[in-house]
């Protein structure tokens, strides 16, 4: 690779040959040679070309690193377990989708993993291993990952200094960064409780009850972390094709951001679309003939385990009438301090089922009487990399989900598709744990019961967790302990299907999928006023007629507030503004256009900040409670109790602490705010609280008012057309480069700001037309 081209920001539109003859290093610590051919395009979208999945995967773990040098190099720091040597201990770190706790939490739980040998011994298992395939490509990737560092120079100040950044990665540091994304529904979500776990005192008094409400918001997937996807079917759309909108709302910033990739191997694979950072593999995207999306499913990947302490709090009862005692493990992290460098040495304590954790406010405190365990389906398996290459190769719906099942590695997710034929999928066939209802009603103990019956999740009898309240298996499951495809929900159609993160239930309007264990989510319950609104755009539109390309691409900045639309019936919305006596933006309120366009007026901020200090306050919102029979019209008629008033008064408050006069625009007040943003106006809003399908939100502190920081992350509305052509709309909201200094760092968020999308070079035509680079990595 050429020196000259060090920086890979592309910063004039040339094409540019680079071979990989004037390497730096000596020759025997270079990698195998790859023959590989990336056309860089508008936007920094790189179309990566081998003739093997190998050279395919080197290319992408090539300018990958280049396009996100401090994030990747990052998630490989956490995935060896040196967050603290070289971040210090005390710092918290956020993986902004699930796990967030301190880097010696993190280290240690990830030690522990390498000590144990977990995904070494993953690799070596045939069945839940990875395939020989997945194997070489990441050695590849690995390969592209040392290349680029070893002969570039890194600017993004983020990280240009750091020590710790060298071309030294493995494979195995890449396959523990793929491993712990499969946790981040489970495991990790679980880390201070898990890392936290210490045997009580004698004399320990139990720790206070928690209510329901903080059972269930502590069980229950965070609704910031979604997505929305709607597939319509050849009997409603005008080009009698199959078409797709996929919107996952992801982190802005760190761990879980997506990049845009076109990787082809000739005769065998030709796939588009996002890749979270550091995958080789497309998880969002299409291909020729079918087109993709997920979104976070409401199912469990683990369930707890309750024992009954024998004596001691780390010994315990077995089945046999026998006891046995925990696995103590003492776990040393190597721990940067002021003085240099020290040891910290960190106890964690498992069963045969898995790591002991306390947590109290989840009913599943360590006492003297009984503590709690939890076993992981997604710990148990690597093969989540294989199952989505795999999918990346389908012909049709119906082929991708059996392709997904083989692969028997979708983490957390539903899957929402549309193929060229006309046929729509929705499906839940996530790694689920084969806990049937009945087995969780034969097993559960009296506090597993109890949080059951709050969030779904079965607490099953650790006493009997070897023996009959083990988990079972399905013949046609992909390997022991997880429910087959035939007994997971799904459902093709030739109309539509959706899905923004409710349960499997209602995958339109009138389908309703029923029958399936309680583990995967709820039946006859009620849907957010995102899915209402997601929903409604579909109805309405086919009111109209047939949903177009356009039509279908035009929902995801319709920015309908579906929770005003019904706040306002019968002028409730206004009745309640009134109640707290500030007229003047009671004013601005009552003239707002119910939308959540950088163009309208601060009374979307008003009712943004509403909606989400009531749901704080644990309000009830709505007079008219949910009915199963009427599930897209309940709840429903705004409150005008005094709590309500109070919610709306403090709503106000909050804008006009920004915004004096109201005289903003909303996109004045909702701002971008991932790194190198020039604060683009923006549409969208809170998601599940306001009924807005494109939901952006901040982190940094106020959901509404600070900078938005996550949410619409990755978007694509794919339309296929006649017997050959693909239309392809995306757009990344936080652009492809994470170095300021690129100009693909804040582009498309620019985009994204002013409602336009990116048309998706997919044939060598397009690309040619789009092309501003040339980079050949070969002999």
């Amino acid at each position: 690779m050429g020196l000259a081209f060090a920086s890979l920001l592309l910063l004039t539109p040339a094409t540019t040959v680079v071979t990989t003859a004037d390497a730096v290093a000596p020759p025997q610590e270079r990698a195998p040679a790859y023959d590989v051919t990336i056309k860089i395009t508008e936007h920094g979208i790189p179309h990566i070309k081998a003739d093997t999945f190998a050279g395919v995967a080197y290319g992408a773990g090539w300018i990958t690193t280049a396009e996100a040098t401090c994030n990747l190099m990052d998630t490989l720091l956490t995935a060896r377990g040196q967050r603290s040597l070289y971040e210090g201990p005390d710092a918290t770190y956020k993986d902004n989708v699930g796990g967030s706790a301190t880097n010696l939490e993190w280290d240690t739980l990830v030690t522990d993993l390498h000590d144990r040998g977990v995904v070494e011994k993953l690799l070596a298992d045939p069945v839940a291993g990875p395939t020989a395939r997945a194997k070489a490509m990441v050695a590849a990737e690995t390969a592209g990952i040392n290349d680029w560092l070893r002969d570039h120079e890194i600017t993004d100040p983020a990280c240009a200094d750091a020590a710790w950044i060298k071309p030294d990665v493995t494979t195995t540091d890449v396959w523990y960064a793929f491993y712990l994304a499969q946790l981040i529904s489970s495991t990790t979500r679980l880390l201070p409780q898990i890392t936290s776990a210490t045997p009580p005192p004698a004399g320990a008094k139990p720790a206070p009850r928690p209510t329901r409400a903080e059972l269930r918001d502590a069980l229950e997937p965070d609704d910031a972390f979604g997505s929305n996807a709607t597939a319509v079917g050849g009997e409603a759309t005008s080009t009698r094709r199959g078409m797709i909108l996929g919107n996952p709302h992801f982190p802005w910033l760190g761990r879980y951001r997506f990049t845009q990739m076109h990787l082809t191997v000739p005769g065998k694979m030709n796939v588009a679309g996002g890749a979270l950072t550091g995958f080789p593999a497309i998880n969002i995207g299409f291909n020729k003939d079918v087109a993709w999306s997920h979104t976070v499913s409401t199912g469990y990947r683990f369930t707890p385990y309750q024992y009954t302490t024998a004596g001691t709090p780390t010994s315990y009862r077995t089945a046999d009438g026998g006891t046995a005692e925990l696995e103590r493990r003492d776990v040393e992290v190597q721990v940067r301090t002021d003085a240099g460098t020290e040891t910290r040495t960190r106890t964690l304590w498992r069963t045969p089922q898995g790591y002991v954790l306390s947590a109290p406010s989840l009913f599943m405190g360590w006492t003297k009487d009984s503590f709690w365990a939890f076993r992981d389906a997604n710990a148990e398996h690597l093969r989540t990399f294989d199952t989505f290459l795999s999918m990346g190769m389908a012909k049709d719906v119906r082929n991708l989900l059996r392709r997904q099942d083989r692969g028997g590695g979708m983490p957390w997710v539903n899957t929402i598709a549309a193929d060229r034929s006309g046929d729509v999928l929705y499906a839940d066939h996530a790694v689920t744990p084969h806990v049937t209802d009945d087995l969780a009603q034969r097993c559960m103990t009296g506090a597993g019961r109890l949080i059951f019956g709050v969030a779904g999740l079965p607490g099953l009898d650790g006493t009997r967790a070897s023996t009959d309240c083990a988990w079972g298996t399905d013949k046609d499951a992909q390997r022991p302990g997880i429910l087959g495809p035939s007994h997971l929900p799904e459902v093709v159609r030739r109309d539509w299907v959706m899905n923004a993160n409710d349960s499997y239930w209602m995958p339109n309007d009138e389908v309703r999928l029923t029958g399936y264990p309680r583990i995967i989510g709820c039946e006859s319950c009620e849907r957010t006023m995102r899915t209402k609104v997601v929903m409604a755009y579909v109805r309405d539109q086919l009111a109209r007629g047939r949903e177009t390309p356009r039509t279908l691409a035009g929902h995801e900045h319709a920015n309908r507030v579906y929770a005003a639309e019904v706040a306002r019936a019968g002028g409730r919305l206004d009745q309640v503004c009134a109640a707290t006596g500030l007229t003047d933006a009671c004013q601005v309120l009552h003239d707002w256009d119910g939308h959540s366009d950088a163009t309208s007026n601060a009374g979307a901020a008003i009712f943004q900040e509403f909606v989400r200090v009531a749901d704080q306050r644990d309000l009830t919102l709505w007079e008219v409670p949910f009915s199963p029979e009427r599930p897209l019209t309940t709840p429903r008629t705004l409150s005008t109790a005094q709590p309500v008033v109070d919610a709306m008064t403090a709503a106000i408050e909050l804008v006009t602490a920004r915004d004096p006069d109201l005289a903003s625009t909303y996109g004045e007040l909702h701002r971008s705010g991932d790194r190198g943003s020039a604060g683009w106006p923006l549409g969208g809003g809170l998601g599940d609280l306001s009924g807005d399908a494109n939901a952006v939100s901040s982190t940094l502190g106020d959901p509404v008012l600070d900078p938005v920081t996550r949410g619409s992350s990755y978007i694509q509305a794919i339309a296929f057309r006649g017997r050959a052509r693909v239309q392809a709309r995306t757009i990344l909201t936080y652009s492809q480069y994470e170095d300021p200094a690129s100009p693909w760092s804040d582009d498309q968020t620019e985009m994204f700001s002013k409602e336009r999308w990116v048309r998706f070079p997919w044939t060598a035509a397009q690309i040619r037309d789009q092309l501003i680079e040339v980079v050949h990595l070969g002999p």
